[in-house]
């Protein structure tokens, strides 16, 4: 295998493993919203989101930095070097560690309280622990991606979610079987990721000692090199590293961003029991249906990141004007219409996952702000992959800015709606400043003229979408409530992708000469609908 197909390789086996960890991290919530009633709901959401703020912060970044520091090492038969560098990280690790999870225990009281969600402090305090061992789990991953392995991090990955969210629901279900209120079952959820990170420790643990006794089989201790300073190593690693945490945390930020504000901005209007509600809905029911559109279009769009890097260190415009294009062109055409169909049957999915359909409105307006989201995300992805973290990092945090202000702006007029539509906001200052970049580098157009069939078949199919949603809500009046919408999902979701699709084919927003370059699965996908296409559209192209 050569070397770029095993980089490809490795890029698709971690985006498949994230696939599979944000899918088991998303479906963790429906059953813990059944068992726990709005203030067990606000106190695990505001753990769940302070505890990945502080992960974000502590780990994101430097395991790519570690990886590419320890291969460049290896290419130049320096591995004691790179052991050098790979200790120095875990040492930090291990401190940060003790540091963060420390700090965030004794700090869960004054933090709850500045929240107004007092009940959260067992939560936040249960799941302090799990910061113990993921820095260190992260400085593994890195070593280990840059020894190009990278299917120890994947394999990691899916077995911490796995614990994690099986032991959450576990241990919620036990406590309150046990007569436990909410707070402690929350607490209880809230250890599973402590859990979840013994479980990934383990995981990793395997791994580097699987890779140990190769390099003595192999040979490749070699006598010791000149030792490394470990000012140089730390600030290599950060110098590299600093901007790709912060670049990578919006999302995270976002959502701490709610956690900390929702309480005390919406209590003085609607009272602090329903403000707490609303945090609830917003963090269980908004944020796990509206993670779920990013998913697939990070994925596909993520394995096209090595080859517009590879295209920028060749100075090739041509091919990276190309790959650019493709890599937006199907984030947003692959996550419109899961966006749409969401969006669409918001009612129905309300009332088939959760305990109540309150907060419909919340969960339709946050899932429509994914498709900034997504353009956010990949765009950020390809200035990464283009060595522009440090821009990126400076566009990240005026987009976090304009969150926090809108948020305090809007919320005094329009409530938790005004607090959504600043999370949008974000993601659109963030896009537009990405792709203004992008276009100074090289000039690209995502759709060209295509956008108005674009936008057509997006109002058309979500529109049927809709009104076979307002129709299949009479169902319940003739069969039972959870299986009539269960039923209006499948049907909408059918419908609302396939009226989509062929939209875009008929009206020439998809050409067959575009799909050729599209991943294998979107072309076996795509190939047999090309038929439908008129031949005026083809003859266009």
């Amino acid at each position: 295998m050569s070397k770029k197909e095993s980089f490809v390789k490795g890029t698709l086996i971690l985006a498949a493993a994230a696939l599979v960890a944000r899918v088991l991290g998303i479906f963790q919530r429906v059953p813990l919203e059944h068992l726990f009633d709005d203030i067990g709901n606000a106190a695990f959401v505001q753990a769940n989101n302070v505890y990945l703020m502080l992960l974000t912060l502590a780990t994101a970044g430097i395991p790519s930095t570690l990886s590419k520091m320890v291969s460049e090492r290896y290419a130049l038969n320096r591995p004691d070097e790179a052991r050098q560098v790979y200790r120095a990280a875990l040492i930090f690790a291990a401190v940060m560690g003790v540091i963060m999870s420390v700090a965030l225990y004794f700090a869960a009281p004054w933090f709850a309280n500045h929240a107004k969600v007092p009940q959260s402090t067992r939560a936040i305090q249960a799941i302090a622990p799990a910061l113990l061992l993921f820095p260190a789990i992260a400085m593994m991953r890195g070593y280990l991606q840059g020894r190009n392995n990278m299917m120890a991090g994947g394999i990691s990955q899916i077995v911490e979610q796995i614990a994690r969210v099986f032991t959450a629901i576990l241990l919620a279900y036990i406590l309150l079987k046990q007569g436990y209120g909410n707070p402690i079952m929350a607490a209880g959820a809230s250890f599973g990721s402590v859990l979840g990170s013994i479980a990934a420790f383990g995981v990793m643990l395997y791994f580097i000692m699987k890779t140990r006794k190769k390099d003595r089989l192999e040979n490749l201790n070699t006598a010791p090199s000149a030792k490394l300073p470990m000012f140089g190593i730390y600030k290599d690693i950060f110098s590299l590293s600093i901007p790709i945490v912060l670049s990578s945390m919006t999302i995270q930020a976002v959502y701490f961003i709610d956690t900390t504000l929702i309480v005390p901005l919406l209590s003085g209007q609607i009272g602090e029991a329903s403000a707490t509600q609303m945090l609830g809905i917003l963090g269980q029911k908004a944020q796990s249906i509206a993670g779920i559109p990013p998913v697939l279009a990070i994925a596909l769009s993520t394995s096209l990141i090595p080859v517009i890097s590879a295209a920028y260190a060749r100075r090739d415009d041509v091919h990276l004007k190309r790959q650019i294009t493709l890599a937006l062109r199907i984030s947003i055409l692959t996550g419109t219409p899961i966006v749409m169909s969401l969006v669409a049957a918001a009612y129905s999915i309300n009332g088939l996952l959760f305990t109540n359909i309150t907060g419909t409105g919340i969960i339709a307006l946050l899932t429509f702000g994914t498709i900034f989201q997504i353009t956010m995300t990949t765009s950020n992805s390809i200035l990464l992959g283009m060595g522009k973290s440090r821009i990126s990092m400076f566009y990240v945090l005026g987009g976090i800015a304009t969150k926090l202000i809108f948020s305090l702006v809007l919320s005094r007029f329009m409530g938790i709606y005004g607090i959504v539509i600043a999370t949008a906001l974000c993601f659109i200052v963030i896009t537009y400043l990405n792709l203004r970049l992008l276009r100074k580098i090289v000039p690209f157009e995502i759709m060209g003229k295509r956008w108005g069939g674009f936008v057509f078949a997006v109002l058309v199919s979500a529109g049927i979408g809709y009104g076979l949603n307002e129709a299949g809500i009479l169902l319940t009046h003739v069969m039972p409530a959870r299986l009539a919408f269960l039923l209006t999902c499948l049907v909408v979701g059918a419908a609302v992708v396939i009226i989509y699709l062929v939209l875009l084919i008929v009206l020439g927003v998809i050409s067959k000469q575009e799909i050729s370059g599209y991943p294998r699965a979107l072309q076996k996908l795509l190939n047999p609908l090309m038929k439908l296409q008129p031949a005026r559209v083809r003859a266009r192209e």
